[in-house]
């Protein structure tokens, strides 16, 4: 199984796959507005001080932002099984600080296919991503499966379900494909190690990459 979940579900039609991110509540299973997404994935106010919230963008010098800018740029227009393993560690730690939102998105059993009762969650993400506030921004869609089943299973159906979100939502949104990079990351980073069956693995990760941070 995987966020892309796999072939053990056998009396399953479809599966679900989480857009896992974050440090805060999941909204996995619950009826997500484009205003929370849009929210989620906004860049936070860098902050100083003891105070820092949570939520706050860490500071940043402009040598590693540099780096981090022109790492991303990289990353534009790749497909997704040509990154190394290198670059998608890469890209999992810049992303590890970026602001994220978690989605549940169902595929069809065994498939990449989008589930018909996901697409009214990822019509509403869709409709964040479009919104001018996030305009600019380059965004990381990346694929992850639980514990069950092969390696190179689980890699190549994260890798598909990513990619098939992309292209979802540069048809019927009109985003920029060079905008959405996508990733897939197989069962190498389960969300509960501990648990690696629970379905709280299954997810896809979408990650606001923009290097900046919004006026205090």
């Amino acid at each position: 199984m995987t966020v892309f979940f796999g072939r053990f579900a056998m009396r399953a039609t479809t599966v679900a796959a989480v857009l896992a991110l974050g440090a805060g509540a999941a909204l996995a299973g619950e009826a997500v507005s484009a205003d929370q997404i849009l929210n989620a994935l906004k860049p936070k106010p860098a902050t100083r001080g003891l105070s820092v919230g949570p939520q706050a963008a860490p500071q940043i010098d402009a040598t590693a932002q540099a780096k981090q800018s022109t790492f991303i740029d990289s990353m534009r227009n790749r497909k997704t099984r040509s990154l190394s393993l290198g670059e998608r560690e890469q890209l999992a730690e810049i992303a590890a600080t970026k602001p994220k939102i978690d989605l549940e998105i169902q595929f069809d059993y065994n498939s990449a296919a989008i589930s018909k009762t996901s697409i009214q969650a990822v019509q509403e993400l869709g409709k964040a991503l479009s919104d001018p506030n996030l305009q600019g921004s380059t965004f990381m869609v990346a694929g992850h499966t639980d514990g069950i089943g092969s390696d190179g299973f689980n890699q190549d159906l994260s890798e598909r379900r990513a990619d098939t979100l992309k292209r979802y939502l540069v048809e019927k949104f009109g985003l920029a494909g060079q905008d959405l990079v996508t990733v897939g990351y197989g069962k190498t980073k389960l969300k509960d190690a501990a648990n690696p069956a629970d379905p709280v693995n299954r997810r896809v990760q979408v990650v606001n990459m923009d290097t900046k941070t919004a006026a205090k």
